[in-house]
């Protein structure tokens, strides 16, 4: 298992994201946009995406959203 940092929560950094949080991986994803950050917190998808809402529930232990670059990496 590996901690991962993944830059942008959109189409390629959320998807990418959620997809190592599915392999066992811890996640932290980074975003500038706090909107997007709240929504994703919420465990809703700022995309559309099939079934990434599901993925991202399933996993929510191993995804953690943030704005703080510092932290994230």
């Amino acid at each position: 298992m590996y901690k991962i940092a993944v830059a942008g929560t959109g189409y390629v950094g959320l998807v990418a994201g959620v997809c190592f949080a599915e392999k066992g991986h811890l996640v932290t994803c980074v975003d500038v946009d706090e909107r997007k950050i709240e929504l994703l917190r919420q465990g809703k998808s700022p995309i559309f995406e099939p079934q990434v809402e599901e993925l991202m529930a399933k996993n929510k232990e191993r995804l953690t959203y943030t704005t703080n670059h510092k932290d994230a990496y």
